[in-house]
């Protein structure tokens, strides 16, 4: 199966983007009435020295339309010299249109009032004529190669005290402004700078539906800046997040992420940027935007940084221009994209499939927002451990269909799913897949347990559930303990596993053997893991919520599910180019247009290592093509790609 990784077009050349969002620390957000042409050079030189070609800018709404249908000059006069710095240094930039939200605050031109941005006949025309006529002055400059209609609509749409906008408002509201961009005359992609924070990639529903959106887009954005509890989860968020925004099949831009001095060490920062960027990658990611260029040490008195001081210390320049250690790994991580270069390069196939159960993002009826929530957490986690497993994923969405080639399919701690669903699963097994469910009563005393339609008969078991009651799982740590050979699991192997979650969802399914064999019991001899043999394939069920008691849990990774998803791999043949034994060394292959493949290596040791690889054919080093010897050394949460000939 082909992994989703698009690359936009620009002009009809294909592109990839490496650079960062930009605010002068002449004035941030007001940087347009307070403009400093020759340390706006500056800015950009020091970008480009480092390898970053792309800016992301912003027209600040307010001082750019000071009164309905009044377009400010000096604001535009400055733009365009600003769009002239970028092609006299090398550079290219996107422009944002309303802005609208920045960095803690809404920013209102004064004249709005209390009319709505999405529904109010007048407010949605204004905005479409200054996006009209922005771009009419701009989109002929050779400087501006795409366009972003907001920066972060959900949050400048609606206060957090109020209830999102409606799906069909905000995708009306979309289309028009959309359309304006297209009536000043730009050809040049667009995108409209939501986050990607729909109900498709976050499960909860904000109005910005990426499906919806993605058929007035070109390339769709991410902004990342989740926070997490335990670190290997937190390195790969991003990722994450950019295989779940590929639900259109737009390329996929990562639009904003980074971090500020104020919650990060200065080498923490390099850690981050490291493991996001490489991570993103081989996620199919094809543009990365930093957040942002500099710091904002003067400006500590103006908001939104008074109020949001952190906020000040986001750059990967300091308040002098000085690169810090995130411009440093951006200025690495060009030299990887140019070395493999990147826009003819693909994800290695793969064979395996992680099901997206529609619950995700859908609401049927008399569902459950804590629904959409476990799924994916679990979902997150499962991605996880099959990173640790070294076991690349297609992300297979129920409400697409799922796909009919994988070997392997995962269903990590899995409430839901629709009924045909379940049936086409047990094809699939009967035909020769392995079919994997972890199984998960849910987070609420809901319609509690797990809706799996004739259960006994896909897994082999009886189950001996008493209705109402939940089983809880006694232990904190859940002793997996393996009593016969399954893949690479060996009989009386004990794997520790932490117990986590609601008192609803900390549960587990009792069961006894009907046709399946017992591959693990838990530390009261009670099956744990279970293969049922159909036809060709096999059913496997863990009585267990593995991915989502390690979702709940604090720096527990790696644990277990790695090591049952490996098993399952081995035993399912599914395709793995490279591997590594070592949990906390993830590797993946890419493939170049001519042949040329890559194997990409991120160590999550804090220290460095050295780590025996396993591959067919032989590992060069990238730039000399000296031979590695099936060996990779490591730095400190390291990132290599070496080149991959069989």
């Amino acid at each position: 199966m082909r992994r989703p990784r698009s690359v936009l077009s620009v002009n009809g050349t294909p592109t990839a983007w490496l650079g960062v969002n930009f605010w002068s620390r002449s004035g941030g957000p007001r940087m347009w009435t307070r403009y400093d042409r020759d340390l706006v050079r500056d800015e950009l030189r020091m970008l480009y020295e480092h390898g970053l070609r792309q800016t992301r800018s912003f027209f600040y709404w307010p001082d750019f339309v000071p009164e309905p249908g009044v377009l400010a000059e000096q604001p535009v006069e400055h733009y365009l010299d600003f769009l002239d710095a970028h092609l006299q240094i090398g550079m290219t930039t996107i422009p944002t249109f309303l802005v609208g939200h920045m960095s803690g605050e809404n920013w209102d031109p004064a004249w709005r009032g209390e009319r709505d941005l999405y529904t109010d006949v007048w407010l949605v025309a204004q905005q479409s004529w200054f996006i009209t006529q922005m771009t009419r002055r701009t989109h002929e400059h050779p400087a501006v190669v795409s366009w972003l209609i907001s920066n972060e609509m959900p949050i400048y749409g609606r206060r957090h005290d109020q209830a999102p906008a409606a799906t069909k408002d905000v995708t009306a509201w979309a289309q028009l402004v959309v359309s304006a961009v297209r009536a000043g005359g730009a050809a040049q992609p667009v995108s409209i700078g939501d986050g990607a924070w729909g109900i498709e990639v976050t499960g909860q529903d904000n109005g910005f539906s990426v499906r919806q959106l993605g058929r007035l887009s070109d390339f769709t954005g991410p902004h990342v800046y989740k926070m997490d509890s335990d670190p290997i989860r937190q390195h790969l968020n991003a990722a994450f997040v950019c295989e779940l925004a590929a639900v259109t099949s737009l390329p996929v831009v990562l639009e904003e992420f980074g971090l500020t001095d104020e919650f990060a060490s200065a080498s923490s920062q390099a850690t981050y940027y490291r493991q996001s960027l490489h991570s993103s990658l081989l996620a199919g990611a094809t543009g990365w935007l930093a957040w942002n260029n500099t710091d904002y040490d003067d400006l500590a008195e103006q908001a939104p940084y008074s109020h949001h001081p952190f906020e000040m210390h986001f750059g990967i320049t300091d308040a002098t221009g000085a690169p810090k250690p995130a411009l440093r790994e951006l200025a690495d991580f060009s030299d990887v994209l140019a070395d493999v270069d990147i826009t003819r390069t693909r994800r290695a196939d793969t064979d395996a499939a992680l099901v997206v159960t529609s619950f995700l993002e859908r609401h049927h009826p008399f569902t459950r927002p804590a629904d959409s929530e476990l799924a994916f957490r679990s979902l997150r986690q499962a991605y996880v451990a099959a990173r640790e497993a070294d076991l690349p994923l297609v992300f297979s969405r129920e409400v697409d269909g799922l796909d009919q080639d994988a070997s392997l399919y995962l269903l990590p701690s899995v409430r839901q799913l629709l009924a045909p669903t379940w049936a086409w699963l047990r094809e699939r097994a009967e035909a020769g897949a392995t079919v994997y469910a972890s199984v998960c009563a849910g987070d609420e005393p809901v319609q509690r347990g797990p809706w799996v339609p004739h259960l006994g008969e896909l897994f082999g078991v009886e189950h001996q559930l008493l209705y109402g009651l939940a089983e809880p799982i006694e232990d904190d740590v859940v002793q997996i303990r393996i009593v016969r050979d399954f893949g690479s699991l060996r009989a009386g192997e004990v794997l520790p596993a932490r117990a986590a979650g609601t008192a609803d969802s900390r549960t587990y399914l009792p069961v006894v053997p009907a046709g399946a064999d017992v591959i693990a019991t838990d530390a009261h001899e009670r099956p744990l893991l279970l293969e049922h043999r159909v036809g060709a394939g096999r059913m496997v069920l863990s009585t267990y919520p593995l991915e989502n008691m390690a979702a709940c849990s604090a720096r527990v990774n790696p644990e277990p599910t790695w090591r049952v998803y490996d098993a399952l791999a081995l035993l399912a043949g599914a395709r793995r180019d490279v591997r590594v034994a070592d949990p906390l060394i993830m590797c993946d292959v890419l493939e170049r247009e001519d042949g040329t493949r890559f194997a990409c290596f991120l160590s999550q040791h804090p220290q460095e290592v050295v780590a025996d690889v396993q591959v067919r054919g032989r590992l060069l080093e990238r730039t000399t093509g000296a031979d590695l010897r099936g060996r990779v050394r490591l730095a400190p949460h390291g990132a290599l790609v070496t080149r991959l000939t069989t």
